[in-house]
């Protein structure tokens, strides 16, 4: 026998879309901003309010809405399979506290350029600042990694749960391995991890669109 429902979890899918939109962005800008300014420590000196906002976007509001999204989606995938889902979960997890270890680093940078500023001997504060971006950088490569094994996990289960258009987790997929290939290959000196994260945003992109607007497919079960 097969029954349809209509119409499941609406307000959730509209969270979710949400949630994903604003951890996109908020991470995107708080990101853009401390790259910005974070290798120059004079000109963080004169800009401490600015970066500070930057640090917040990703360690505050990214950390909120990605924990946020990941619990949203949780109750909703895990009966169509547990194992994956939680896999999911904990991916999601780990890659935000491995974004806010990151975080952290860069706003160590805020009291080293007020030394900077206050003393002579500078060689030794750079060379912690230098130390401090790498430490910025790596963990956000790490973060990203574990961020694209999450989706895979993420996609699989949306692909079997049929609760979006197949088109999305295809989508999804290689979006994934192609923004791991980038982050991985950022990790070992290759500055190609901007241009491989087109596919993977787009899918986000797209993907909270139709949630928002649109919601989850009507499930069928035999």
């Amino acid at each position: 026998m097969t029954t349809i429902t209509t119409s499941p979890h609406r307000k959730s899918a509209r969270t979710y879309g949400i949630f994903f939109l604003l951890a996109f962005l908020s991470y995107g800008a708080g990101s853009g901003i401390t790259a910005s300014m974070g290798g120059d420590l004079s000109a963080l000196a004169d800009a401490k309010s600015t970066f500070t906002i930057g640090i917040l976007l990703m360690a505050i509001v990214h950390t909120f809405v990605n924990i946020g999204l990941a619990t949203v989606m949780l109750p909703i995938l895990k009966p169509f399979n547990k194992t994956v889902t939680y896999g999911y979960f904990a991916a999601a997890i780990t890659a935000t506290t491995v974004a806010v270890i990151g975080a952290i680093f860069m706003a160590l940078l805020v009291p080293l350029s007020g030394a900077y500023a206050t003393t002579s001997d500078t060689a030794h504060i750079e060379t912690l600042a230098m130390l401090l971006n790498k430490g910025g950088f790596y963990a956000y490569q790490i973060s990203m990694t574990i961020w694209g094994l999450g989706g895979l996990l993420f996609v699989y289960v949306l692909g079997k749960s049929k609760l979006v258009p197949r088109v999305f987790p295809t989508w999804g997929a290689i979006g994934y391995v192609v923004f791991m290939t980038g982050t991985t290959a950022e990790m070992f000196g290759y500055p190609i991890g901007v241009m491989l994260s087109a596919p993977g945003g787009l899918f986000e992109i797209s993907l909270s669109v139709w949630l928002i607007f649109k919601g989850f497919n009507p499930s069928t079960k035999s």
